[in-house]
């Protein structure tokens, strides 16, 4: 089994859980450094800028996945498409113990971002009032 810290969509309660098939572990989390956190686009979607030690420390869950779930999780974040997200490992610590983690997290890199898409720039957390401007992608 594999951690995947989510951030978006994918969290509990938000568009895409559906695609999220992994096992909540514990509650809440941080990423251990600051990351920037956008709205992108027409479809406002959130982007975790891989830009380590800008914007703010992300707030999210981790969920424990089997490589299925992994794969099935790539393919929504279309990792192998030239605009995908990115999958890499970071650390994020555990809100109530402090204790830190290895995880996986898709984001972007600072190259894939045009600064006229930036519809928000979020203070670490996507919560529900952004998630009601999200649009899925059409098939």
């Amino acid at each position: 089994m594999e951690k995947v810290f989510v951030f978006g969509t994918l969290k509990q309660g938000f568009p895409n859980f559906k695609s999220n098939n992994g096992i909540r572990f514990r509650k809440e989390f941080e990423t251990a450094e600051r990351f920037p956190l956008y709205l992108i686009g027409e479809r406002y979607s959130p982007w975790l800028i891989l830009n380590p030690g800008y914007g703010c420390r992300i707030q999210g869950q981790v969920f424990c996945v089997t490589a299925a779930a992994l794969t099935e999780m790539d393919q929504l974040e279309r990792i192998n498409e030239p605009d995908g997200y990115r999958r890499v490992e970071i650390q994020v610590l555990c809100k109530e113990t402090g204790e830190p983690f290895n995880v996986y997290v898709y984001g972007k890199f600072q190259s894939q971002l045009v600064e006229s898409d930036i519809r928000h720039a979020l203070s670490g957390e996507y919560l529900l009032k952004h998630a009601d401007l999200y649009r899925n992608r059409m098939p």
